[in-house]
């Protein structure tokens, strides 16, 4: 495994990050402790989950699967990077949103903070992340409520989901005028092949603020993972948003040309859309979400995969960036 600095900070995390939204809905829990244990054995030691991961009336149950995990022993707490999120709605009453159980005002994150660290079984998170903006509530008061939980000893970095660039900025000039505060050190965005706009503003405000960028859904909900080789050699098919986009024809022609050049290669997709990541300026690592120890495996592959310049510049011709503002959208 390689591994790198999450942003401008001393901390050193892997250069692939497991994600654990699956643990529960998807992969049961002996399967999840399975997979945390091989990502560990192969050298990664970031691991992103958020409060509402599992979902519905189990919205908390991947933070507790983790939880059980650490309780096994074997060190495992000490050699994780531990990232969670808060502001979805938590509330008990299921979908309706009882007041002050979701967002980010100081008694939201406060409530949150313990809860999390109650399910995860440990006594503080390494990286709190905000799962979402919130329009209504000022960063002086998220940043009291962030100073206060630091020195408590519960949290020790903060970064962000989801954030425009605008955000990213108010956020840690709103954390350079407290003083003391260390601010945003991260951010989790929606970047891959498919979606390139991140590039426009997102990642120069996280490299101008000095926040590590970890991309999420880096196959574009599995549309760079060989789905229409899939689909010809009889197994699963395209679903949800990939099952979408190759609806249309212009966009099933992009995707066939991008599994024809890896192809040509010798490249498998979902590889190759990782090791792509890895080259880009800004990236500490996209999150992974392995359902199965099958795919984890092919994951680890892509952090030794070298892309050749021809392949990279193919890429780019399949899948043109805007480029970063304001020569995006202004001349």
């Amino acid at each position: 495994m390689k591994y790198t600095q999450l942003g401008r900070t001393g901390l050193e995390v892997s250069r692939l990050v497991l994600g654990t939204m699956n643990f529960g809905p998807q992969t049961d829990e002996a399967d999840s402790h399975a997979i945390m244990d091989a990502a560990l054995d192969a050298g990664i030691n970031f691991f992103d989950t958020a409060n509402v991961y599992g979902w519905g009336e189990n919205k908390g149950r991947t933070e507790s699967i983790i939880g059980n995990w650490f309780a096994t022993g074997g060190e495992r707490r000490d050699k994780v990077v531990l990232a969670t999120k808060v502001y979805g709605n938590m509330s008990p009453d299921g979908a309706g949103a009882w007041p002050n159980h979701h967002k980010l005002s100081a008694l939201n994150i406060r409530r949150a903070v313990d809860a999390s660290l109650k399910r995860l079984q440990t006594d503080y998170i390494d990286v709190y992340q905000f799962h979402h903006i919130d329009r209504n509530t000022p960063f002086e008061e998220i940043w009291q409520a962030i100073d206060t939980l630091v020195q408590q000893g519960k949290i020790l970095y903060v970064g962000s989901s989801n954030f425009p660039g605008y955000k990213i900025a108010q956020a840690n000039e709103a954390a350079a005028r407290r003083g003391g505060t260390i601010g945003l050190v991260s951010e989790q965005c929606l970047y891959n092949l498919c979606e390139r706009r991140a590039e426009m503003e997102v990642i120069p405000a996280a490299q101008d603020y000095g926040l590590g960028v970890i991309p999420w859904s880096p196959l574009h909900g599995g549309l760079l993972g060989g789905v229409i080789k899939k689909e010809v050699q009889g197994g699963r098919r395209a679903s949800g948003r990939a099952a979408d986009t190759l609806a249309d024809p212009t966009r099933r022609a992009q995707i066939q040309s991008y599994e024809d050049l890896l192809d040509k290669h010798g490249l498998e997709p979902g590889e190759a859309a990782l090791a792509w990541l890895l080259t880009r300026p800004g990236v500490t690592g996209p999150i992974v979400g392995p359902r199965t120890a099958d795919q984890l495996e092919s994951a680890l592959r892509a952090v030794e995969l070298e892309l050749s310049d021809e392949v990279l510049s193919g890429l780019d011709e399949i899948f043109p960036t805007a480029g970063p503002s304001p020569e995006a959208f202004a001349w």
